[in-house]
């Protein structure tokens, strides 16, 4: 289901827990969470900042994580 959690794991876009492209299953990963509580505060964060700011910021995450090996 999820990626095991190692400390100070480095920020990684997942490659087994996605929807789009793994950005929110790797900060899950990353802070420990989990990826459906990560997803739910994204959105939500989206919505109350007139989404746009969110999809920024999700595209941009998206550039710049590496994408994890395996």
């Amino acid at each position: 289901m999820g990626e095991t959690i190692m400390a100070n794991a480095p920020l990684h876009r997942s490659t087994t827990d996605r929807i789009l492209v793994g950005v929110c299953g790797g900060l899950a990963a990353w802070l420990g969470w989990s990826s459906t509580l990560v997803r739910i505060l994204f959105v939500l964060i989206s919505i109350f900042s007139a989404a746009f700011p969110g999809i920024l910021v999700y595209l941009i995450l998206w550039l710049v994580m590496p994408k994890a090996k395996g």
